[in-house]
């Protein structure tokens, strides 16, 4: 990762033009985005089809090779729906296809490449059949989906259980373990003995939380200079 050259004003800038772009392209597309969501990059979010919600405090980040994509369509209007959870955290590359529902619980975590869907796209023997087989997907709070792992049609995923990076998961997976593997099967049980921390905790404090990231962002960018970032940007030198 680059070091950051800019100076502390200009991230603010850059800051306060996310937030612009979300209100006035994101925002419209969405049934409802609570309050406090961030998104890195916002314009590699692609928003298609009605009705999608995002909880409060999600956070959404992007990379122009790895768009995040939340799809809804159905065969006839009204079909389909996509409710993510409060705390959410969607990695690049994330992408959600809804026929019939998928629901999120709080503070879920996407890893880069995660894929749920709750449709086939295409029957098995009607290939004309564009939607074919569907079935609604649940995911539990606080569940932590792998790299790049798959939750097909039909899933249920229990509270605070995690699936393994590359993992298919075709059948319901019960709360507190951990599920690996194509088909995804439970490896381990969770300690239920060990306490259990959350994203909803980063957000107790919302005000506060901001003002701490405020701090440090001044810390580490206060000296940084409009020219020093302009040569890291056009003449970029070995470490930078």
């Amino acid at each position: 990762m680059r070091k950051d050259y800019r100076p502390y004003y200009l991230k603010r800038l850059d800051l306060r033009f996310r937030k612009w772009y979300v209100e006035h392209f994101l925002r419209p597309q969405f049934r409802s985005l609570g309050r406090g969501c961030t998104f890195m990059k916002p314009w590699h979010v692609q928003v298609f089809g009605w009705p999608i919600d995002l909880g409060d405090f999600a956070n959404v980040i992007t990379t122009p090779d790895h768009r995040v994509r939340l799809t809804v369509w159905g065969k006839q209007e009204g079909d389909g729906y996509i409710s993510i959870g409060r705390y959410s955290l969607i990695c690049p590359g994330v992408r959600m296809s809804s026929a019939c529902g998928i629901t999120l619980g709080d503070s879920c975590m996407m890893a880069s490449s995660v894929y749920i869907t709750d449709s086939d796209w295409h029957g098995i023997y009607d290939r004309l059949d564009y939607i074919g087989g569907s079935e609604p997907v649940t995911i539990g709070n606080n569940v932590w989906l792998g790299d790049s792992s798959i939750i097909c049609k039909g899933v249920a995923i229990g509270d605070n259980s995690i699936i393994g990076a590359g993992s298919v998961v075709t059948r319901d997976i019960p709360a507190n373990v951990i599920a690996a593997g194509n088909p995804a099967e439970v490896i381990r049980k969770l300690d239920p003995d060990e306490p259990m921390k959350t994203r909803a905790e980063w957000f107790a404090d919302p005000d506060k939380l901001e003002a701490d990231i405020r701090g440090i962002d001044r810390d580490m960018l206060g000296g940084n200079t409009l020219l020093g970032w302009l040569r890291a940007t056009i003449f970029p030198k070995q470490g930078d």
